[in-house]
């Protein structure tokens, strides 16, 4: 396959708007579509907004967003299940799709029946079809259940034959939509691994996923939506970091990676009593963090330390590693929760802790109140480069809140001199004992 290949998109969405029409009552309905009514008796919901990306040959891309985003939506219409309002989509490959559980499975029908009914919709001859059989059941792995009606299956059986079906067919585009969280966890591991087998094939992959560790591990780009916009495309790492502010109301449209609510980090040293040495400058602090929160409570200081308390963001595997911050409210805030996590570079999260999880109770915090709260630890993760993110959260009028977040604040090394498999070591010990 030649670069140039490589370069063109295989998924091309040009300015694609869906609007839905909601009608009060279904009579509304049917007498609109009979001409028989000329007023306008329905609502208009707007499910995408003219939203334009390119996906391109052998990417594998994830869309991201809450429920209600247009992430499924947009799917459909790349698959062609729905007709967009306005705009354009342009396809450039054999697309095979998994999107609603049993969407395209006719419920009296055995397995191996559905096998050839969904193989015969996308085009292939009961020749084709019969080469491909055998694979396609040893992938689904539901033993007897295979010559069964599909109506007595369990979610689960549906995912895997479903599953089983798409990526046997050999499709140039794979189209994944959230069903594999239905399957158990051994069957996830083998639909992974074989999106790996794809993308080292050079197959183009588009899922929709809310397992943001696979959106990580797994994408190369990632797209995001909100209330039917694209707000974000790039990076997993950056898509996933504006995504949270979403989750928690932070994210302000236009306000890119940068809250502009958020007052800067600058801001809030500065809130230090007067001759006081700040942690923080011990340490090169990352320039581009991610920061926002309400601030009603605001870390204003942080730092990293060895076991014989020194500032250091240098640590060797199996030493001792101390997190410390300093966190100062501004207003009344009940109960409020401490937390630092340690991701990798590609912002998956390693590990990490908060107050709550360690049974530490935190008092409520009054305007002007400071609390400096440590978290010690040893230091088991293998040799590399990682970054330490704060947090202090909590709960107001019964809601979940994020008072102050600072991601990717100082960047963390691991010395090593034995790394085992994975991320973190168990420091397993080996024994082997000669025949006798």
């Amino acid at each position: 396959m030649t670069d140039t290949n490589k370069e063109k998109p295989v998924i091309r969405v040009q300015n694609v708007t869906k609007n839905y029409r909601l009608y009060k009552r279904q009579r509304d309905r049917l007498w609109e579509s009979l001409g028989l009514d000329f007023r306008k008796n329905y609502k208009e919901k707007h499910a995408l907004n003219g939203v334009s990306f390119e996906v391109k040959r052998g990417e594998t891309v994830g869309i991201i967003g809450t429920n209600g985003s247009g992430k499924s939506t947009m799917l459909k219409l790349i698959t062609g299940v729905l007709t967009p309002t306005e705009g354009k989509i342009e396809v450039d490959g054999r697309i095979s799709a998994l999107l609603e559980l049993g969407a395209g499975f006719n419920m009296e029908y055995t397995g191996i029946e559905n096998i050839y009914l969904n193989g015969t919709m996308i085009g292939f001859s009961k020749e084709e079809i019969d080469q491909r059989l055998q694979s396609i059941i040893d992938f689904a792995d539901i033993g007897d259940y295979i010559t069964q009606p599909v109506k007595s299956y369990s979610s689960g059986m549906f995912v895997r034959l479903a599953f089983a079906v798409a990526i046997n067919i050999d499709p140039e585009i794979l189209i994944v939509d959230e069903a594999l969280s239905v399957g158990d966890v051994f069957f996830q591991s083998k639909c992974y691994r074989k999106f790996e087998d794809f993308k080292r094939e050079g197959k183009t992959i588009l899922f929709v996923s809310h397992d943001l560790s696979a959106i990580s591990r797994y994408c190369d780009r990632a797209i995001l939506l909100n209330q039917g916009d694209k707000v974000y495309e790039g990076t997993p790492k950056e898509a996933i970091d504006i995504y949270k502010k979403v989750l928690v109301d932070q994210f302000h449209k236009g306000s890119g990676t940068a809250d502009a609510a958020a007052t800067s980090s600058e801001e809030g040293g500065q809130a230090l009593k007067s001759g006081e040495n700040r942690w923080r400058d011990q340490f090169p602090v990352n320039p581009s963090l991610v920061e926002y929160g309400e601030k009603n409570a605001e870390i204003i200081d942080y730092g990293l330390y060895d076991e014989k308390g020194l500032p250091t963001s240098n640590f060797i595997k199996g030493s001792e590693c101390t997190v410390k911050m300093r966190i100062r409210a501004r207003e009344t805030v009940l109960e409020p929760i401490f937390a630092f996590t340690i991701k990798n570079l590609k912002g998956i999260e390693i590990c990490g802790t908060n107050t709550t999880m360690e049974k530490i109770p935190v008092p409520t915090m009054h305007s002007g109140d400071e609390h400096i709260v440590t978290f010690t630890q040893r230091i088991d993760l293998q040799g590399g480069e990682y970054l330490l993110s704060l947090g202090c959260t909590g709960y107001q009028d019964g809601m979940f809140r994020v008072f102050h977040r600072l991601y990717d604040v100082i960047s963390l090394t691991v010395v090593s001199s034995r790394d085992t498999v994975g991320y973190y070591d168990m420091n397993s010990t080996c024994v082997l004992d000669p025949e006798e």
